[in-house]
């Protein structure tokens, strides 16, 4: 079955990610396309980062369903503008953070996420509640590195990813690793290879942009979207200050 996926990176830095970056992770049939947004920051690290890049984002998402598209991923784990845009569109709309919170809690006991900055932490501990898998969170680590300086120096990513997973292991309890930002893409082999050369092989390491790829793949396949009693489309009203796309598909569905 052809599959037609698009990936929303709701930031303004171009060249941050690309199709051909993520086509890797997609199956045979399955095309991926990739857009940004032109309004909002430069990269995600807090909430108010998050609420600026939401109404572009919901507006990516928007035009993906105008073009064909079957699903959508956004790419960030704030998840910004994930419920919103299931109201506004009938298609698949996954967060990498809810999808990787519950792939997690389906692989071990409890899972640890390691992010870029502290000030994500609260962020994440809070989407764990929103989704229903708190009991199940043993902590939220981060890495110290910026979001736009993830690709500056890969060792010392990935040796900060090592070194703050063993600790997750160690002194929370951890049984599985989410990486808490998708521009980590790429790094969970090489992590767990140090891992298991610290004791600790068989801990699953999840990349959340190719996780979430794959739940989309699954989605279309299976025929399932958003439930429109959870995701009601919201009423035409006068809206002023943004360009966003005719909802009139999503609310024929």
């Amino acid at each position: 079955m052809q599959k037609r996926i698009r990936v929303v990176t709701p930031i303004i830095t171009e060249g941050f990610s690309s199709a051909e970056e993520f086509q890797p992770f997609a199956g045979p049939e399955t095309q991926i396309s990739q857009v940004g947004i032109t309004r909002g920051p430069a990269s995600i690290e807090s909430e108010f980062d998050e609420a600026l890049a939401v109404p572009d984002t919901v507006a990516q998402i928007m035009q993906a369903e105008r073009d064909g598209v079957d699903a959508v991923v956004i790419d960030c784990m704030g998840d910004p503008g994930m419920k919103p845009g299931r109201e506004a569109v009938s298609i698949p709309v996954i967060g990498p953070a809810e999808a990787t919170y519950h792939l997690a809690a389906l692989l071990g006991h409890r899972f640890s996420v390691v992010t870029v900055l502290e000030s994500c932490i609260p962020m994440m501990e809070n989407q764990a509640k929103v989704y229903g898998v708190a009991d199940k969170l043993a902590s939220v680590r981060a890495v110290n590195i910026p979001v736009l300086e993830l690709e500056d120096d890969r060792e010392r990513l990935v040796n900060a990813l090592v070194e703050e997973s063993v600790q997750a292991i160690e002194q929370d309890g951890a049984h599985v690793i989410i990486f808490g930002c998708t521009g980590m893409i790429g790094c969970a082999g090489e992590v767990q290879r140090g891992l298991a050369a610290r004791g600790y092989g068989g801990i699953p390491v999840i990349d959340p942009v190719p996780a979430a790829i794959k739940i989309a793949e699954a989605l279309v396949d299976l025929g399932l979207s958003h439930s429109r009693r959870t995701y009601m489309p919201p009423r035409a009203k006068r809206i002023e200050g943004y360009d966003l796309p005719s909802r009139e598909a999503a609310v024929a569905r």
